[in-house]
């Protein structure tokens, strides 16, 4: 590993080992695998099974807009997207293996203010439920995965925009602190890049809304506005769908682009000014100002935002 010289080139597989045969990273990883699979996996599935048999008290609202449809579904983009998970190990594990022990302390960092995270954005989640339309497609085994494994149910503010923000930001603190210099640069240049690309993934593939982005956005400048202060979050949607980013895969044209960054950076905007109470409040008025999905249907009911079979 010390030979490493780019994100790209970390093994996963390595960043487990090496943080699970560490005494003092091992109990944070325990507690930041906890919180995603409470915050994100148990109460979502524990949400979409009360409204299945019609014991919801959730409202699931619908945050959809209708620039989404200037994004084609695009399944090849469905690599990028699963993507989210494999950025922050591997920028994780570019910090060990390039620093070695003077990494310890940023990569201790990381792990919990990625547990953080999950439970900063269940504070939404607890109080108002979201999704989406997405197509059932299963032409592609992952695809088959995220419908078997997502319920759909957390849209906003988006967990995936949220994990991507946090790893690229985290990692260029990270590599300043440890004076990476000019490599640092570069290198937190290309988890930006990847952060940018995997954003734009999640509408590629119709996982969000372009209103999910912006929730998300702005849920990252209350979460650490240090990192995440508005001038870098107009910079980070100014970047959106621009130079730079997957050129082998289906792109939207230019007039598209701009009509959905300028709807992005509006929202994320309103979001910042919006009225008093907690950080969540702007983003529960935005979604209690929007249709609510039916618990279930009067024939065959179906769970809001898990597409089956028509």
């Amino acid at each position: 590993m010390a030979t490493v010289k780019k994100i790209a080139d970390v093994s996963e597989w390595f960043v487990f080992v090496k943080v699970l045969a560490d005494r003092r990273l091992r109990p944070r990883l325990r507690r930041c695998v906890g919180s995603i699979f409470y915050n994100f996996f148990f109460c979502q599935y524990r949400a979409a099974l009360a409204r299945r048999f019609n014991a919801g008290r959730i409202p699931v609202s619908e945050a959809d807009h209708e620039l989404d449809g200037l994004i084609p579904f695009s399944p090849g983009w469905v690599v990028v997207y699963l993507d989210f998970v494999g950025l922050w190990v591997r920028a994780l594990g570019f910090l060990l293996g390039r620093f070695g022990e003077g990494a310890r302390g940023a990569a201790a960092g990381f792990l919990d203010s990625m547990g953080d995270l999950y439970r900063f954005a269940g504070t939404v989640y607890r109080k108002n439920l979201s999704t989406t339309r997405r197509p059932f497609y299963i032409g592609n085994f992952r695809f088959l995965l995220i419908h078997l494994f997502d319920p759909h149910l957390m849209c906003v503010p988006s967990l995936h925009v949220m994990v991507v923000i946090l790893t690229y930001t985290r990692f260029a603190r990270a590599l300043e602190g440890l004076g990476a210099g000019a490599e640092g640069s570069l290198r937190a240049e290309e988890c930006r890049r990847g952060a940018l690309d995997i954003t734009e993934a999640i509408l590629y593939v119709k996982q969000h809304s372009v209103n999910c982005v912006a929730a998300a956005m702005y849920a990252m400048t209350r979460f650490d506005r240090a990192a995440f202060p508005p001038e870098e979050a107009e910079d980070f949607a100014a970047r959106l769908f621009g130079e730079g980013g997957v050129r082998s895969l289906p792109r939207i044209g230019d007039e598209a682009a701009e009509a959905i960054r300028g709807h992005i950076l509006d929202l994320y905007r309103s979001f910042l000014n919006g009225g008093e109470g907690g950080w969540e409040r702007p983003l529960l008025d935005f979604l209690e100002a929007r249709p609510n999905r039916p618990a279930s249907r009067r024939r065959g009911g179906r769970s809001p935002g898990v597409s089956f079979p028509r």
